[in-house]
């Protein structure tokens, strides 16, 4: 049961690729419909059973009970996207990645107007090294998507997470830590997948323009519906 309504799964299936199926939405971030589940962003954190739990991980049984839309979990997921606005330097209104980007998407969707808490202000590296696409670490929500697929799809290993707590960044697999110097492709999944400004390429800046992109024309819940893979017989 999810909010109170059954909902069909299968064997395998996580609570969220369950919801996502049955044409439920549970806001997530860090989750792709490509990759194994992550569990890294906490925003489709749901409660189940009675404990609060990430669906993206969770997997689907018969008799659970799980409720997502509640007020208290509604501004647990505000405080979560209002902690990555604070923690990184995401300016929208001068980012190339606004109206693509899934953070600012989910603010939105969530009613978050400002940060609410005092901005770290981070003063990363910016690497600029390959001749087709450059790194903003500046903006990393560590969700990890661009790892998993250039471990998964890619099969190239290019990037990493190091450190932890307040120290964990990303970094890319060169001893110079440089992308140019690696085998990264702009033709890469893993450049594809970057929820927000981080990876971004290059000479094609506001190519479309702001107010005519993929969350400009429809919110983040509509999308993630529509990318949802279904059993064979159910359309969105």
């Amino acid at each position: 049961m999810l909010d109170g309504a059954p909902v069909p799964f299968e064997p395998g299936q996580t609570v969220l690729q369950a919801a996502l199926a049955a044409d439920r939405y549970i806001p997530h971030l860090c989750y792709h419909p490509e990759f194994r589940p992550h569990g890294s962003c906490k925003l489709c954190t749901a409660s189940v059973g009675g404990r609060l739990v990430a669906t993206c991980t969770t997997p689907a049984e018969a008799g659970l009970v799980v409720d997502s839309e509640t007020p208290q979990l509604r501004d647990v997921r505000r405080t979560l996207v209002q902690m990555l606005f604070a923690e990184g330097n995401h300016f929208c209104p001068s980012c190339e990645k606004s109206g693509n980007c899934q953070l600012q998407a989910q603010g939105s969707d969530l009613g978050v107007t400002t940060a609410g808490f005092r901005h770290l202000y981070p003063d990363r590296p910016i690497d600029a090294s390959h001749p087709d696409a450059w790194i903003d670490f500046n903006r990393c929500v560590l969700c990890e998507l661009c790892v998993r697929a250039s471990d998964e799809v890619d099969g190239k290993h290019v990037f990493a997470l190091a450190g932890r707590g307040l120290t964990k960044h990303l970094i890319v697999n060169a001893p110079s830590n440089r992308l140019g110097d690696t085998t990264f492709a702009a033709s890469d999944e893993a450049m594809q997948v970057c929820p927000v400004g981080a990876i971004l390429p290059k000479r094609v800046g506001f190519a479309v323009p702001i107010g005519s992109r993929r969350y400009d024309q429809r919110p983040v819940s509509a999308q993630a519906l529509d990318d949802a893979p279904r059993p064979a017989g159910r359309s969105p």
